[in-house]
């Protein structure tokens, strides 16, 4: 007679819970972090050890020599096998054991591996009969019912989503930030233990400006080149090597799902804090005050300005036509225009004030200069290419605005300045 199990009964319960919750299981499921725990448990118990090892044996050990492949074919599983042994987001045996469960349960495959093990002389070498249920007739039984049961559920579960699995069954809230290709990305990083932390997004810059990176999340990967174990100066060396190309980041998040720092992180943090004291987690993106003078357009925040009016400067469109050429604006005491100014990521568009009409778009590359007077806090002026197609040679204006402040006018000067560099590279 069979032995009462309670990891058996406890994973009987789990998967009835599964089932009645319906619909494909993912990340966030409730039941999925205590299914996996259970496998674990179950294909841990009566693992054999060696008295002479200092490091104790995991299941991974006996998965990573089933076969690979069928009559030299490969199978899905072995496959799997050989995904999980190279993947660089995991080291440890532990990590690697957790990683194939996640892919075993996606790709129903986890009945499969347990299948061949009992078929293999191997068996009894990984598992005592007496204590274990793999090496048990009477046990494996109920346990390969149950693991067909699960194979009848779908698995919808983020499998990149693996670099903390060495640590913790508790998984990051991951996420992708793609960017346009740019000069200065504005994501300050420390590495701590092998791990990328952005410390700081700096103002204006191109990482603030998407309002997706956080100060504490986690560079996990770049153009799907992982950053797991990365050595100092990683994560620099291939954005320079991937310089003026689109980035795609997956990035795990300091919060976890229920608003908390992700617990695993909390070692991490305190080294970082030890290093980097006025290090603070961000909490969200920053966003202009609400006292600052502007309207909203399509859900952005326009700067209320007014149009001084253009001059021709010539051939040359450097910032030392600014003091010579705003003046001569003035002086032609042209009607003055009210417009709304957006600085936006490629590019500056202006509207009419009272019809919101677009009166030009102005992308940066065709944007030599911006700058102000220094005797004229609330003036700024640019210059833009006006005719790069007459027979002569390009030819500059100079546009001039009044700002509503002089915080108003330094910030749009710096923001079309950051501008430049967003855009580099696609000049």
């Amino acid at each position: 007679m069979a032995r009462n199990e309670p990891l058996l009964s406890a994973l009987k319960g789990t998967v009835l819970r599964l089932r009645e919750a319906g619909g494909p299981c993912t990340d966030t499921s409730p039941h999925l972090t205590s299914l996996c725990q259970l496998l674990e448990s179950i294909l841990r118990k009566g693992l054999r050890q060696p008295a002479w090892a200092f490091r104790r044996w995991d299941y991974w050990r006996w998965l990573e020599q089933l076969p690979l492949g069928n009559g030299g074919r490969p199978t899905p599983l072995s496959i799997s096998i050989q995904t999980v042994g190279s993947c660089q987001k995991v080291r440890m045996a532990q990590g690697r054991g957790r990683h194939f469960l996640r892919l075993a349960l996606q790709g129903k495959m986890l009945p499969a591996a347990v299948q061949q093990l009992t078929q293999s002389p191997q068996l009894l070498e990984f598992y005592d009969p007496l204590s274990s249920i793999l090496g048990n007739e009477e046990l494996l039984e109920p346990f390969l019912s149950l693991l067909l049961v699960v194979t009848e559920m779908d698995f919808s579960l983020d499998l990149q989503n693996c670099s903390f699995l060495d640590e913790s069954w508790l998984l990051p809230v991951c996420i992708t930030y793609e960017t346009v290709p740019c000069q200065v990305l504005g994501m300050v990083l420390r590495y701590v233990e092998g791990r990328v932390f952005v410390t700081e997004v700096l103002p204006e810059s191109q990482a603030e400006v998407d309002e997706v990176v956080l100060a504490g999340d986690i560079l996990d990967e770049i153009n799907g080149h992982s950053l797991r174990n990365a050595y100092s100066g990683q994560a620099g060396a291939l954005l320079q090597k991937l310089k003026g190309q689109p980035l795609s980041f997956r990035l795990l998040r300091w919060r976890w799902h229920d608003g908390r720092v992700y617990e695993p992180l909390l070692p991490y943090l305190k080294v970082l804090k030890e290093k980097e004291p006025h290090f603070q987690l961000q909490h969200g993106p920053r966003h202009r005050g609400q006292e600052e003078s502007g309207q909203l357009h399509g859900g952005r925040l326009l700067y209320d300005l007014q149009y001084l009016g253009r001059t021709c400067i010539g051939k040359y469109g450097g910032k030392e036509v600014l003091d010579q050429a705003i003046p001569t604006v003035l002086e032609k005491h042209l009607a003055l225009r009210e417009v709304l100014f957006d600085v936006k990521e490629a590019e500056v568009l202006i509207r009419d004030k009272t019809s919101s009409k677009l009166l030009c778009r102005y992308p940066y590359p065709a944007i030599s200069c911006v700058g102000r007077r220094r005797d004229s806090s609330r003036l700024f002026a640019f210059c833009v290419v006006a005719s790069p197609e007459s027979p002569d040679g390009s030819t500059f204006d100079c546009l001039v605005f009044a700002a509503r402040s002089e915080q108003d006018c330094e910030e749009i000067v710096r923001s079309m300045a950051a501008g430049f560099k967003h855009t580099e590279g696609f000049v």
